[in-house]
């Protein structure tokens, strides 16, 4: 009797122990991983590796290393910038990360974060085109034609030039690279898109093109996420840009960024604006496993200021 007895505690013991097992690994399988989607490529905030197709740039970078830093997954998908904000709104994304200008517009259909990078409009020509932002502008290339990417900040600029009677036609292109390759190739006499990816532009074809000018639109991004922020990831997402390294500070005359010297942001900073895009690759591959596996952000962000600025 005694024997048998000891056999039925154990039992229940062993199947006891079976339940907290199983229960506690529940929550950690079917944690979710918010998908992040991304108009891939525009350098240098959304890239592609050349051998491997690995997602980087600065705004993979900081969606990895906030989803860290605040304990939750992300996944990347890549779709073209003018779907993105139809597909949050259908719950077929959680975060755009796009470099998207937080308008008045797309506020009343989408909520953003607090403001990560402040932007201008560069408008792009080909080094021996003789065209100046002014005649670029004003139609007087020989095609008359500007190029932009659809939904963009930049086409709603242009077209505001035609609204008031500028002689000039509008190119909408589903990427900005493909523009900049229909300019390359004379179809088309200047692409408007936001400086740092203009500058990125200028980079790849060395001694092609050129920034004639800039439209100091003072465009503000930030990463949008649904109306109402159902999986309230607004606090989530601006609690790590500061943990990171970037205050916002509100005033009378707009957002004010400031990002403390040797935080992670000014590292990823410093690894993606100013570096060629190989540099920045080349760090990416030699960093990645920081990040990726390991998980540390602040190591990860020294180690690709380190090489890409090397």
């Amino acid at each position: 009797m005694m024997h048998g007895k000891v056999l039925r505690v154990v039992g229940v013991l062993v199947l006891a122990l079976a339940l907290t097992i199983g229960v506690s690994t529940i929550p950690q399988a079917q944690q979710k991983a918010y998908i992040v989607c991304s108009d891939i490529p525009w350098n240098p905030f959304e890239m592609v590796t050349a051998s491997g197709g690995e997602y980087f740039g600065f705004d993979m970078d900081t969606m990895r290393s906030i989803a860290i830093t605040e304990g939750y997954d992300v996944t990347f998908q890549a779709m073209t910038f003018d779907s993105i904000i139809p597909a949050i709104q259908a719950g077929k994304c959680d975060i755009g990360a796009s470099g998207f200008t937080i308008t008045t517009e797309r506020s009343q259909v989408v909520d953003f974060s607090k403001a990560y990078y402040l932007s201008n409009q560069a408008v792009v020509v080909k080094s021996d085109s003789g065209l100046n932002i002014v005649t670029a502008l004003a139609g007087m290339g020989p095609t008359k034609t500007i190029g932009a990417q659809r939904g963009t900040t930049g086409a709603d600029w242009v077209q505001g030039l035609i609204d008031k009677g500028v002689p000039i036609k509008l190119n909408l292109y589903e990427t900005y690279p493909l523009a900049i390759l229909d300019l390359i190739n004379g179809r088309i006499d200047a692409v408007v898109q936001d400086q740092p990816a203009s500058k990125a532009s200028v980079a790849a074809y060395p001694g092609q093109l050129t920034i004639a000018g800039l439209i100091l639109t003072n465009e503000y991004f930030g990463f949008p996420v649904a109306k109402g922020d159902p999986s309230g990831l607004l606090a989530k997402i601006n609690e790590g840009m500061a943990k990171l390294g970037l205050q916002v500070i509100d005033s009378a005359a707009g957002a004010e960024l400031q990002i403390s010297p040797g935080t992670p942001w000014d590292n990823l900073t410093k690894a993606y604006f100013g570096p060629s895009p190989d540099q920045t690759e080349a760090a990416w591959n030699a960093c990645k496993g920081l990040i990726l596996t390991d998980k540390k952000v602040a190591d990860y962000a020294t180690c690709m200021a380190q090489k890409a600025n090397q």
